[in-house]
Formats: C-alpha cells, structure tokens, sequence
C-alpha cells in the first residue's frame, strides 16, 4: 500500500473497470463508512468506490436485487433494514444467520452472501483497546439490536457472566434466553435498568453501553445517571460515537475507571467488510491510518 499521505489525497479516477461497493439504510446522509472504504481503496491503489443509497421502505429488495444487476461488488446495510434484508440473499453466514441481522453484503455468482462484521468490529475494537472479555463478568445496557450482537459477542469470547440490563426487563429476558439457548449455556442473565444495585458491592464490571441513549445531540443523557453504577465499572466501552466524549464515557471515568467510544468499532466493522469484498487483510498500520481520517472528518482532536 502506498502510504503517503499525498497519494491517498489525489483525485479518484471513475472509469469503466471501478468497482463500486455501497451502503443501504435510511437514513445515511451522515455515515462515516464512505471515510473508511475510499480512503482503503486510495492508499491500496484499488479501483473502486464506495457510496451510500437511501433506501425508502418496502424498496429493500429492489435495492438488493438492483445491486447484484448492476455488477455492485459488495454492500453494507445499516438501519432499519439489517434483518429485513435476509431475506433477499442466496447464503447467510453461520453467526449472521444466529444474531438475526446482517450489515455486509458479499457478492457471489447467483446473489449475495450475509455476514455481520459487528461482532468483528467490535471485537477488534475492544483487543486494540486492551480490554478482555474471556472471563469477564460484563453489564451490557440495552437489548435492541446492537446490544444482541454485544451478547452473543461476549458470550462466544468466553464472558464468565453477561448481565443485560434494559428498562423492558421482558426484552432482555428474550435476548438472554435465546443467547443461553444458541451457546449452550446460563451465562446470561436479564436485569432491569436498576438491576446493578443487586450486585455484590466492591465488585468492578466490563460495560458496554448498547442504547441510542447520548447520541448526538442528546449529549448530556445517560441510560443511568446514578454514580453508584459507575462506580462498579473498571471500563466502560460506549458504541456511541458522535459525540466522542459521552455523558456515559465522561461518568465512567469521574468514578475512576477508563471509558472508550464506538469509533474504532465502526472503523473495524467497516474493515471486516472491505476485506470480505476484496480477499485482502488490512494490516492494523493501515487501520490506524484510516481511524485517523474519520476523526479528521469528525473534528476529533484527542
């Protein structure tokens, strides 16, 4: 790959032989993944493109079956479409098809494939971090769509215990039993949103914090605003990422412990993808190129 910092700023060539690759959802006006492919593509010198579509409801299938018409090499598919989308493609990845929800189109001859890079995404995201999940015993806030795959990520890394807490305790208690279930296992519990209280006191936890709470510009809301939570975390991981400082990240570290934003999960998941597209590895150098770009594009200084 061609590492200066010149190469990758000059102007993209459009031609017959580009490859396009893009993002379906609605809305998608403010993604950052066109950040993270077209640089990728830049500094490989790789021929291709990367943008995003707005899909309106009941046009999922079109847009899939369009898509594939059309030669796109790959697609990721965001909100609200992630499970909707499954049933218009001709394989699903193993754990894919065990979260329910898809994020990465991979074409092959007669349509194409789901995978869910999330897990991915946040995994990696979490070991560039240094945090550990094997033997962790971890509060996962939410149990909408992105705390599920938070769960099932836990859970297959070897958590000890995973605690779900959400104010619908029946919806929690429906993600644990089906993780319990997929895993073979009783390492999930569901909580309601005050259930940490139960908690054996002096005990430090792994948070993840999986609701659309505190996303810009709700900047100064929290799923729980009770210090005595926060004082249980040793590391809180927020998958929020605009603002770059959540009201959740800014308590977890006036409690003393260390707290990390979902930029880097969204950099990795879209990594995860962009390998899946074009059978390359994206070695961890590059990475930190492009998570470079994408707090440049969001005004992020630290």
């Amino acid at each position: 790959m061609a590492k200066d910092g010149r190469d990758v700023e000059k102007m993209q060539q459009i031609d017959g032989r580009t490859r396009l690759c893009g993002l379906i959802g609605n809305p998608v006006e403010h993604t950052m993944s066109p950040v993270i492919h077209n640089t990728l593509a830049k500094m490989e010198g790789r021929n291709l493109a990367y943008v995003p579509f707005l899909v309106e409801k009941d046009q999922v299938r079109k847009a899939v079956e369009g898509a594939f018409a059309l030669d796109v090499l790959g697609l990721n598919v965001t909100v609200p479409y992630k499970s909707e989308v499954m049933e218009y493609l001709v394989g699903i990845d193993g754990m894919a098809e065990k979260i329910g929800a898809v994020n990465t189109l991979v074409r092959t001859e007669h349509g194409y494939k789901g995978y869910n890079t999330d897990l991915m995404g946040l995994y990696r995201a979490m070991c560039s971090e240094g945090i550990r999940i094997e033997g962790e015993e971890i509060l996962i806030l939410g149990a909408g769509g992105a705390a599920r795959a938070a769960v099932f990520l836990c859970v297959s890394k070897g958590a000890a215990k995973v605690y779900i807490l959400n104010r619908t305790v029946e919806k929690a208690q429906a993600v644990a039993e089906e993780a319990n279930r997929i895993f073979g296992t009783e390492c999930v519990e569901a909580m309601p949103i005050d259930g940490y209280q139960r908690l054996p006191e002096g005990k430090k936890y792994l948070a993840v914090q999986a609701t659309s709470v505190g996303l810009f510009p709700n900047v100064e809301e929290a799923a729980i605003l009770d210090r005595a939570f926060y004082e249980r975390v040793h590391t809180g991981f927020d998958l929020v990422y605009r603002p770059s400082s959540t009201k959740f990240m800014r308590m977890v570290k006036d409690a003393g412990g260390k707290a990390y934003h979902g930029l880097k999960m969204l950099l990795y998941q879209g990594i995860a993808a962009y390998e899946l597209w074009n059978s390359v590895s994206v070695s961890e150098e590059d990475a930190l190129m492009v998570y470079g770009r994408m707090k440049e594009a969001m005004g992020i200084e630290e």
